[in-house]
């Protein structure tokens, strides 16, 4: 065997690997995203950039699925499993920060009421007026917090709360 196919199957070896994440952000809950569903997320219709978007399903404590250190709830089984098969598609990103904070280069809670879904993640901010702000160039803060992301992931996760919002542990 040559040097470069060992080269090619070591660089595919590492390339396959699951990517391992930093803390997820998690509430007083103690869930994921609030407890709410990420799967259903992406079956919401989304709002045009400078609108609200619609609420996501609050999950069930009979439907919870440990991932990256975290509990993440569901409202059905059939959201539950759709999870299971593939988490990294519906995890939000930044483990669940806000992306106009990381875009800034810092790690501040993620309001799951907050959200956007680009090229297939969900994206989620801390409060209004940093949505309009991360509205304004969502291509150009993505790029800003993909870039932070590697120097922020491994920090610890955000302890603050999520100004003027409300949570609850989800429905029995």
């Amino acid at each position: 065997m040559s040097f470069k196919s060992i080269a090619f199957a070591v660089a595919l070896t590492f390339t396959t690997l699951p990517a391992f994440a930093g803390e997820q952000y998690l509430d007083k809950t103690g869930y994921a995203v609030s407890g709410y569903d990420v799967v259903s997320y992406f079956d919401l219709k989304q709002s045009a950039v400078g609108t609200p978007q619609a609420s996501p399903l609050p999950g069930k404590s009979a439907f919870t699925f440990e991932y990256n250190n975290a509990k993440f709830a569901f409202a059905s089984q059939a959201n539950l499993d759709r999870f299971k098969a593939d988490p990294a598609a519906f995890a939000p990103q930044f483990d669940g920060h806000c992306a106009f904070g990381v875009a800034k280069g810092g790690k501040v809670p993620g309001n799951p009421n907050l959200w956007r879904i680009v090229d297939g993640k969900l994206f989620l901010n801390i409060k209004d007026t940093v949505v309009s702000q991360w509205e304004a160039d969502i291509p150009g803060n993505i790029k800003s917090a993909n870039g932070n992301w590697a120097k922020l992931e491994p920090k610890e996760a955000s302890k603050s709360t999520i100004p003027g919002f409300m949570s609850q542990a989800p429905a029995m």
